[in-house]
């Protein structure tokens, strides 16, 4: 590891300003708004086939669930380890066997989702295994992220899978308390595309089809009554991005998880109607490099199960 990213990453233990909340708080001794303790706690580590294909493929990808989480949305499907905080604390060469573990299983990479409020633990981890792990490394996250942190992981990660969920201000503050979610997300996003370029595919053998080693695909999830939001989000990324510069995944999954007075526009899924509205406008504006879902796909079965396997 550079001095300079050692640097970056330890200091962040002690003075928490990882993510956009920019916290402050010494982490060997408090909780942010994440929740997570010093050290890594993680809840699932295994091989998962309902990425988009060209990062699970047909072998899977090596995905690492970390609990807590900097948004902690009010939807979240991953809820027993974003809010919960359930998992197993591991040590940072306990993980760094995890990421040996799943490449010999086969993975296509490593996944790590949700793993920001533990990079001062995961960075040392992964230079355990540096000379070892010959697969990509995907940060997968919700986009809440600060472009400082971007940069310090350039010599890590290879693939970014970022969430970009909102452009109302309104409804992040409301769903994600992050007011100011689209602003972070915007330039964390610009960011992680000017590290990896356009996205690269490549064959592998065991593979039908070519997987991403290099890249960045942007997440969107449809929320209920919220189609106009997505489709000012599509407008931002066609006027705003570069062309063929990123993969655009539109989800069609959204699952309320229980039934929620606080917030009762949240508890129905999708209409096919709200989701082929999104989907029209970025075929519309050339959003064409990408995927989208079967409405199908909003099933709770898609939600894997945290049980500490593969930890």
């Amino acid at each position: 590891m550079p001095d300079q990213t050692l640097s970056y990453f330890q200091k962040q233990i002690h003075h928490c300003q990882l993510c956009p909340r920019m916290c402050g708080i010494d982490r060997s001794i408090q909780r942010g708004f994440c929740q997570a303790p010093s050290g890594v706690v993680a809840a699932r580590a295994a091989l998962h086939y309902w990425e988009e294909p060209c990062i699970s493929g047909t072998r899977g990808s090596g995905t690492v669930f970390f609990s807590g989480c900097t948004l902690r949305c009010c939807f979240c499907q991953n809820h027993k380890i974003s809010r919960d905080l359930y998992g197993k604390t591991l040590t940072a060469r306990e993980l760094a066997n995890v990421f040996l573990r799943l490449q010999d299983q086969g993975a296509n990479n490593i996944s790590l989702v949700t793993a920001t409020h533990f990079l001062p633990w995961i960075i040392p981890a992964l230079d355990l295994v540096k000379d070892r792990l010959s697969i990509p490394v995907v940060y997968n996250c919700g986009g809440y992220e600060r472009t400082e942190t971007i940069e310090a992981l350039k010599d890590y990660v290879d693939i970014w899978l970022p969430d970009l969920k909102y452009e109302s201000s309104e409804l992040s503050a409301r769903y994600s308390q992050a007011p100011f979610y689209f602003q972070a997300a915007a330039k964390a996003i610009a960011q992680m595309i000017r590290q990896t370029g356009n996205p690269h595919l490549k064959k592998i053998p065991g593979e039908a089809a070519p997987v991403m080693d290099r890249g960045v695909i942007i997440r969107h999830l449809v929320l209920p009554g919220s189609k106009d939001d997505s489709i000012r989000l599509m407008h931002w990324i066609a006027e705003q991005l570069p062309k063929d510069s990123f993969y655009i995944s539109l989800m069609s999954q959204y699952t309320p998880y229980e039934q929620n007075p606080q917030f009762p526009e949240l508890n129905r899924r999708i209409t096919s109607y709200e989701y082929q509205k999104v989907v029209d406008t970025a075929l519309d504006l050339g959003l064409t490099q990408g995927f989208m879902q079967k409405k199908s796909s909003a099933r709770e079965e898609y939600t894997p199960a945290f049980d500490l396997e593969g930890l």
